[in-house]
């Protein structure tokens, strides 16, 4: 059962899952038991809504998403490695919270 699900995210019960993260399709499954932190940011020019699909510093990594350079919002999900997945959910407010119902939200270290 789905919490939260759009073309890209999804949430369950137990998980986060994210398709389009590794190429060309996988999916990242990422529990919310090894979320550390998420960090809602604006998206702009600079800060990954022009990216697609990828990775522009190495660091972070945003799955695929064609509708990116439309969205306005995206999340950093710092879960303790040293590759951050970015997401940019179709809805922002019902994604955070149903990740606040299930981890401590906060800003990544």
């Amino acid at each position: 059962m789905s919490d939260y699900r759009d073309r890209w995210i999804e949430c369950t019960d137990g998980e986060v899952r994210v398709r389009g993260y590794y190429f060309p399709w996988g999916t990242k499954r990422i529990p919310y038991a090894s979320i550390h932190s998420v960090d809602r940011f604006t998206l702009t020019a600079l800060r990954g809504k022009g990216r697609i699909w990828g990775s522009g510093d190495l660091k972070h990594w945003a799955n695929l998403d064609p509708g990116r350079p439309r969205k306005s919002v995206g999340f950093v999900v710092n879960v303790g490695r040293r590759v951050i997945p970015v997401l940019t959910p179709d809805d922002p407010d019902a994604f955070e919270k149903i990740l606040g119902e299930h981890v401590h939200l906060g800003p990544s270290d």
